[in-house]
């Protein structure tokens, strides 16, 4: 037996294991952690107590729900054609992970990638809903339902013009919500109002990508927002996701939910400023507007840190 067998090495190709960890894409998965994060820094906040285990399941387990949902959405994707026709995809942001369109996983693999995922998820989810009670397996089962949904037919969210939403929930108000409960086992509408600046990003994410996937889409009648309203008329939904999040924040701040710091969130302005600004400039040029993806994704990343800073090092009160 040669080396490269015995070290599941083939020659110009990956190991199967790598291939199926590429699937995931892993550096997308920062911004399911967000929300966990700033949960468990307002139950610290409220406690002064983190339960370290808890947060590090509650951390995995939203990972697995996303990951699982994404890989999903690539086989379902792959399955309709979308991904195979979708000429003005930008790496790496959107035309999902091309692992199936470049002849590296089968759509066996990654589909059998997707029920791997969900089991694992499923497992550690039933150890916290036992230790935790049964508020988290009401959030996990909209989270991975809604997740595995987005693009499965014949329910396919995404076509529905309900995707927006659910990526909103599962990558947002859910995380926050239940990472926030199993640390207090209490709910407050503290916590509900500062799960949304999160949750109109993350939504704010997925629609810019849309306007790369945009002629795909349409082809294959995926009708999410930015297919039933064109790119053009999307640049003001977009440019009011981008500024809406700052209201969730000052009414937080004025009904003493958070100290008047949190404030300095609204710094993340600077990047979402401009990519409003190239949006308005590029949103019907799929190359060029690019670095909009990555300013959206830079906003949703320090309004999550700065937040979860605050709460994590000067508490609700200063």
């Amino acid at each position: 037996m040669s080396g490269d067998a015995i070290t599941g090495v083939v020659t110009g190709r990956k190991p199967k294991w790598l291939l199926l960890l590429a699937e995931l894409r892993a550096p997308f998965l920062v911004s399911t952690h967000l929300p966990v994060l700033l949960g468990t820094a307002m139950a610290f906040a409220q406690t002064g107590e983190w339960n370290w285990l808890f947060y590090i399941l509650a951390a995995v387990c939203v990972a697995l729900i996303n990951a699982a949902a994404n890989v999903a959405n690539d086989y379902f994707d792959h399955l309709s054609g979308n991904d195979v026709i979708n000429v003005d995809f930008v790496r790496p942001f959107t035309g999902g992970s091309r692992m199936i369109q470049n002849g590296l996983l089968s759509s066996a693999e990654v589909l059998g990638l997707a029920v791997v995922l969900s089991l694992l998820c499923v497992t550690i989810g039933f150890w916290l809903v036992w230790k935790v009670g049964v508020v988290v397996l009401v959030l996990g089962i909209i989270g991975l339902t809604g997740g595995l949904l987005y693009t499965t037919p014949p329910v396919n969210l995404a076509s529905r013009g309900l995707g927006e939403l659910i990526v909103g929930l599962n990558t947002g108000m859910l995380p926050l919500i239940g990472s926030y409960y199993i640390q207090t086992k209490t709910l407050t509408w503290g916590v509900v109002l500062f799960s949304l600046p999160l949750s109109i990003l993350i939504i704010a994410i997925l629609f810019i990508n849309q306007f790369q996937d945009y002629k795909a889409d349409m082809a294959v009648g995926k009708n999410n927002w930015v297919v039933r309203l064109g790119r053009k008329r999307s640049v003001p939904v977009y440019i009011l996701l981008m500024i809406a999040w700052i209201l969730p924040v000052i009414s937080g701040v004025s009904m003493n939910y958070c100290n008047k710091w949190c404030l300095l969130s609204l710094f993340a302005l600077v990047p979402a400023f401009l990519a409003i600004r190239h949006v308005m400039k590029y949103y019907d040029e799929p190359q060029k507007l690019t670095p909009a993806n990555g300013l959206t994704i830079v906003t949703h990343f320090v309004v999550g840190i700065v937040l979860s800073f605050v709460m994590i090092v000067l508490g609700r009160h200063s």
